[in-house]
């Protein structure tokens, strides 16, 4: 009886259930709330709402139609424009104990100090080149595509990147 109130458990921490019990009647029932049933095309990623996975699309079709007021930069999920928009703010809450240089939020910290560390957690899949940064990595991979999106106003050369 112990091992099955056990296994009980574990199934409802692991699957994020709970339990409740349903007017005139002693047994409890199990419900799931978060089952993963929308699922990108493009990569595979799942999402448990439709509105989720729509707002992710957007990072594979290189819309942003987000908006920053202050300096223009765009992106594709609002999440993201919030995060940015707290560069803006002058409150610096991070400092670097190697540098001292100061960050708005933790998240640009953690980036920052992979300069200290040398870490590299992003990998090409096709030439195995490391980056520190996953926008650094996503970058890099437009150079193993034979895509060229800009090109110039003036020779009409055609290039992977928008900097080039």
């Amino acid at each position: 009886m112990e091992a099955s109130i056990k296994a009980d458990e574990k199934h409802l921490a692991s699957d994020l259930c709970v339990k409740t019990s349903v007017p005139d009647s002693s047994a409890p029932v199990v419900a799931c709330f978060n089952k993963k049933q929308f699922t990108c095309d493009i990569c595979g990623k799942e999402f448990s709402q439709n509105c989720h996975l729509n707002e992710h699309f957007l990072t594979h079709t290189k819309e942003n139609p987000f908006s920053c007021d202050v300096c223009g930069k765009n992106f594709s999920l609002k999440q993201q424009l919030k995060s940015h928009f707290l560069t803006h703010l002058n409150e610096k809450l991070y400092s670097c104990h190697i540098c001292f240089k100061e960050f708005s939020q933790k998240g640009y910290l953690n980036k920052h100090f992979r300069t200290h560390t040398n870490e590299r957690p992003y990998s090409c899949d096709v030439c195995f080149k490391e980056f520190s940064q996953k926008c650094h990595l996503k970058s890099h991979l437009d150079t193993h595509s034979n895509e060229k999106p800009y090109s110039c106003d003036v020779c009409h050369k055609g290039f992977t990147r928008k900097s080039s």
